[in-house]
């Protein structure tokens, strides 16, 4: 294993290149998780491929992990701070099934909802629904997303050490931490995605490259 230093720029022109060259890439469509705890910025990734995939000529549609908790009686029935409800109940892992991934199956209909439920209200965000077009590329970002049996065509893993993750993890965040630790133990995500981004540093990630 090798750990190759990159600046986000090329990171994202990277990443598109191989999104680019994924099997069925411009027939079908395809869908990217760029999986990391909140610390490790997810979302600007995922915002980063937009462009560089539109160069491509890939249509891009961004769907945030975020938007899909379960309601709020059912995330917090054992508390605000339960990490192991946070690991296990908070995605709605049916309704992304549903309502994003399953659209975008050969065959299925691309039509999309982007967004369910606003985290901060709990109310739906009455988001309409919207179509990607054949070949397009859906890219969704979020904490926990490996080990679910998501379908998906590549995914990208934001890694960072225990030390690094307790540091940048505001206060009032910090009970989550342990959710991570089974993450990390239970799923391996080091091991369970395509590409590993370690980004203890966000300004300058290092690509880990398999031998």
């Amino acid at each position: 294993m090798q750990v190759r230093p990159i600046s986000p720029e090329k990171l994202a022109e990277l990443l598109a290149d191989r999104i680019a060259a994924l099997p069925g890439a411009g027939e079908r469509w395809l869908r990217i998780a760029v999986d990391g705890a909140g610390p490790a910025r997810p979302e600007l990734l995922a915002d980063a491929l937009v462009e560089p995939l539109r160069l491509r000529g890939r249509p891009t549609l961004r769907v945030s992990a975020a938007d899909f908790l379960r309601p709020a009686s059912i995330r917090l029935e054992y508390g605000h701070q339960d990490a192991d409800a946070f690991h296990d109940l908070w995605l709605d892992d049916g309704a992304l099934l549903r309502e994003v991934l399953d659209p975008l199956e050969p065959g299925g209909s691309g039509r999309v909802l982007p967004s369910l439920r606003d985290p901060a209200t709990d109310r739906s965000t009455r988001a309409p629904y919207v179509r990607l077009p054949p070949g397009g590329v859906l890219l969704l970002d979020g904490a926990l997303l490996l080990g679910r049996w998501l379908p998906l065509e590549l995914t990208v893993h934001l890694a960072l050490t225990p030390a690094a993750l307790a540091r940048r993890t505001p206060a009032d965040q910090q009970w989550t931490l342990p959710a991570f630790a089974r993450y990390e133990a239970e799923t391996e995500p080091a091991e369970a995605a395509d590409v590993i981004v370690r980004v203890d540093d966000p300004r300058h990630p290092a690509l880990v490259e398999r031998s």
